[in-house]
């Protein structure tokens, strides 16, 4: 077998890596930000207490240069981001050009160093994934950000930046899928005309921002704008008679799923019921269409719902059985956590002791049957 061909395999056949940071345990939005919570760390220190997360699996990200970052981004716009994070505030010019300061997308501590490192996740991923492989990145999904503003809490946007990193590699399939409660209008805007990338998503219809609304098979772009209180049957149709059959058809030579967590049913951000039974369904059902598969966070506003969604998520990823009933130091962990929202000063039990939500069935009503007639 020539040398090439014996590393491909090796890689190949190498537990599936997932790559972190420490920056997201010490770094927050502001404290009555919906984003003021634990979510990257939270998973990985489930992931570890769980026996999930040796040492030659996790991989501390990189920080993207801004050089990187302008593969995509405006260099004007990441210069007004790397201000705004060295002077710890914004201007008038800054708000009003690049949303920085304005519209949920606030000034703070590492404004610029805490995406900059998402996206520096994104790219190492890409790189590490070059001869195949699974590799997850709970911080990236960022997947609202444009070439010169911040948009819905994403100053840069990641996922975008890594499907151009696949085909930069020559890579002429790229398939994108989000299942986030919001549509993924960031990377649509920028990619959608590409011939070699495929967009999918499922997202709420009636939610921020607004978009998503319209599929076209001919340039490989299907939007599943779902209806309020989306159950788990109803997610099980999209994905197995609209998601599944799309991406198999277009045999990517690389897949990225963005698994945000706002869909679930205690997300305090949309009207979607899943629960993350859903979320597991999608990367067990989508993971083996592509030899390369990157697996990305996204959004996420109750740290309960999070930290055990994107545990599960690696769990399916690497092939890790899941106990019925968490162990003591996991249990520990989600006890600690502190949510001002409502839902929070009473979590139910099974946030604090299991892994899997309590399944949300229900009937596939014929508003949904007919988002696949496409």
């Amino acid at each position: 077998m020539p040398t090439g061909e014996r590393s491909a395999t090796s890689f190949l056949m190498q537990a599936p890596r997932f790559i972190g940071s420490e920056i997201y345990r010490r770094s927050r939005y502001g404290s009555k930000h919906p984003l003021a919570i634990p979510r990257v760390s939270l998973v990985i220190d489930l992931c570890r207490a769980l026996g999930w997360l040796p040492d030659d699996i996790y991989i501390d990200s990189p920080t993207a240069t801004p050089e990187q970052l302008s593969r995509f981004h405006d260099p004007t716009y990441i210069e007004a981001v790397i201000d705004c994070e060295r002077e710890q505030r914004t201007t008038e010019a800054y708000k009003a050009r690049h949303n920085l300061g304005a519209n949920g997308n606030p000034v703070f501590g590492e404004i610029f160093r805490r995406p900059a490192t998402a996206c520096g996740a994104t790219l190492l991923a890409a790189d590490l994934l070059r001869d195949g492989g699974k590799i997850y990145s709970p911080a990236g999904g960022t997947h609202h950000g444009q070439p010169d503003r911040a948009s819905g809490f994403c100053y840069f946007n990641d996922p975008v930046l890594g499907i151009l990193a696949f085909l930069d590699q020559g890579l002429t399939r790229v398939a994108y899928v989000d299942v986030d409660a919001h549509h993924c209008d960031g990377v649509e805007d920028a990619l959608a005309d590409d011939g070699r990338v495929l967009i999918a998503s499922v997202h709420e219809r009636e939610r921020w921002p607004f978009t998503g609304r319209i599929s076209d098979p001919d340039r490989h772009l299907y939007n599943f704008a779902a209806p309020r209180e989306l159950n788990d049957d109803e997610f099980g149709w999209l994905l197995h008679e609209g998601i599944v059959p799309a991406v198999a058809k277009f045999r990517p030579d690389a897949l990225i799923l963005q698994g945000g967590a706002d869909a679930l049913a205690d997300d305090p951000q949309s009207k979607l019921s899943l629960s993350n039974n859903a979320h597991v369904a999608a990367v067990l059902a989508l993971a083996p269409l592509a030899p390369r598969v990157l697996v990305l966070g996204g959004g996420g506003y109750n740290p309960y719902a999070v930290g055990r969604c994107w545990s599960r998520i690696w769990a399916a990823l690497a092939g890790h059985e899941e106990p019925d009933l968490l162990p003591a130091n996991a249990v520990a962990l989600l006890d600690e956590i502190t949510w001002s929202h409502s839902r929070g000063r009473r979590p139910p039990a099974h946030w604090l002791t299991m892994l899997e939500d309590i399944p949300h069935a229900g009937t596939i009503r014929q508003e949904v049957r007919a988002l696949t007639a496409i």
